[in-house]
């Protein structure tokens, strides 16, 4: 993914995908912790869906165990009261690790653990070893669908998460140095034992809560868990579970973007939808397929809101100006202008078609030139210039005269080489050039000569062509 740039990909993930991401996961996370601050008794079997296995919990989890409970929230108490110490008297203190250690010598001090506080399990003072892995390419072949999924769902996770403090800390984001990153420290971990490795909206947020401020903070962060394995491996077993929720708890409150929520809400209902959809689908599906969904909703949402080709008619005024048609305008018998705007691709085929057809419909006996100003049709394709041409030989079969205006360089090329150039001549398809409106005021100077003292109604006498040409004024 590297090598190709497919990271680029990455930005047809909307920001409304990641901020529902974000409070789906928050959301996901304190309903998780929510037992261990209890001291429930987890309920249900591990192939049972989340919301399943909390519904249980929650009503057959057992009683509240009040010192559990009492350990989490004196956690987080402790948290939130350095966080006020230091934002009050811009210290730096460790509030999370503080905390943690706090609530540890608590157990340890009244003996908590005796009354029913649970601790985490014993760490084995040891490193991973080195190990070459075995190979077989029969599992390979077994595996490779599986580790494909994996890989995939663990890089949108981490590019979510690495978007959503991006979106804090407003940095700018590397995606095609994060597949790098995260491919090199699988490989890497395959000699070692490792478990598949992504980046982790949890630890990430707490590490950026803990002052991290950039890519190092991993390194030494790593660093310090081998140390701490290695020298302090035995006093883990006084941290109690309900600290390190309390300490979830504390991350996830402020994972959630209020602010980004409110405002996506606010912008459009599209965005409200997507917010709401990936944040309800973390919690109703999971945290790594949310992802998925908000991006297949946008995508979804998004195709037939791009395919839509716009047009409107212009006309001529009194005064030299060229406007959209009014219901009270009478436009020209002889000429007529319309303007198109959009993406001209297959998915916007049966609008333009349409707008086409409409055109038709109009033209009566008295219309000779017909002028198309194309300057805001983007990314034609060949459906779209198959039913352009079919619609120019059909008109011009009735006698009127077709000219296209505002061609730019890359829509005139794949006009040449579908044919439309040569059908129409090159005196009638008038390229765009850097003065606005200048292509369009050719063709109607071009229009007034072929139609000479015919031409009646809004337009200028041909000996006028260089007034037309210098002093007419456009507006839409």
């Amino acid at each position: 993914m590297t090598l190709l740039r497919l990271g680029d990909l990455s930005r047809f993930i909307s920001h409304a995908v990641i901020v529902g991401f974000t409070a789906g996961a928050s959301v996901l996370l304190v309903l998780d912790q929510l037992k261990n601050v209890l001291g429930l008794k987890a309920q249900g079997e591990h192939h049972d869906h989340f919301v399943k296995r909390w519904i249980l919990t929650m009503y057959y989890g057992g009683p509240v165990h009040v010192p559990t409970m009492y350990v989490a929230l004196g956690t987080i108490a402790v948290a939130l009261g350095l966080r006020w110490i230091n934002r009050r008297y811009k210290l730096a203190l460790p509030e999370l690790l503080l905390a943690i250690i706090a609530a540890g010598l608590a157990v340890w001090h009244w003996d908590l653990a005796d009354q029913g506080v649970k601790l985490i399990d014993k760490v084995p003072r040891i490193l991973p070893s080195f190990e070459s892995p075995h190979w077989d390419w029969g599992l390979v072949r077994q595996l490779a669908p599986s580790a494909a999924a994996v890989g995939m769902l663990g890089l949108l996770e981490a590019i979510a998460m690495a978007k959503s403090i991006a979106a804090k800390t407003e940095q700018k984001l590397d995606i095609n140095q994060q597949c790098l990153s995260e491919g090199l420290a699988n490989l890497t971990g395959s000699f070692f034992q490792c478990f598949p490795g992504s980046g982790s909206l949890t630890r990430s947020y707490i590490n950026h809560q803990a002052g991290a401020a950039t890519q190092w903070s991993g390194v030494i962060c790593a660093a310090m868990v081998g140390l701490t394995i290695l020298l302090f491996a035995p006093l883990a077993q006084f941290i109690p579970k309900a600290a390190l929720a309390g300490v979830l708890m504390v991350t996830a409150t402020r994972m959630v973007d209020v602010a980004g929520i409110r405002y996506h809400c606010r912008a459009t209902k599209f965005d409200a939808i997507i917010v709401a959809a990936t944040a309800l689908s973390a919690v109703l599906v999971s945290v790594e397929f949310c992802i998925l969904v908000g991006t297949i909703l946008s995508f979804l949402m998004y195709v037939p809101r791009a395919a839509r080709v716009e047009m409107q008619e212009l006309v001529i005024t009194d005064n030299h100006r060229i406007r959209e048609r009014n219901d009270g305008d009478v436009p020209s018998d002889k000429l007529r202008i319309y303007n198109f705007e959009g993406e001209l691709f297959f998915g916007s085929s049966p609008e333009f078609e349409s707008h086409l057809e409409q055109i038709e419909e109009e033209i009566d006996a008295d219309l000779r030139i017909l002028i198309l100003r194309v300057k805001h049709l983007r990314n034609p394709d060949a459906v779209c210039m198959h039913l352009l041409a079919e619609f120019i030989e059909e008109t011009e079969a009735r006698g009127v005269v077709v000219c296209l205006t505002g061609v730019r360089g890359g829509f005139y090329l794949t006009l040449k080489k579908v044919g439309i150039v040569e059908l129409l001549g090159d005196e009638r398809v008038f390229r765009e050039v850097p003065r606005d409106w200048t292509s369009t005021v050719a063709a109607i100077a071009w229009a007034h000569r072929q139609l000479g003292d015919d031409l009646s109604g809004d337009a200028l006498p041909p000996d006028e062509e260089s007034v037309v040409v210098r002093d007419w004024h456009f507006t839409i």
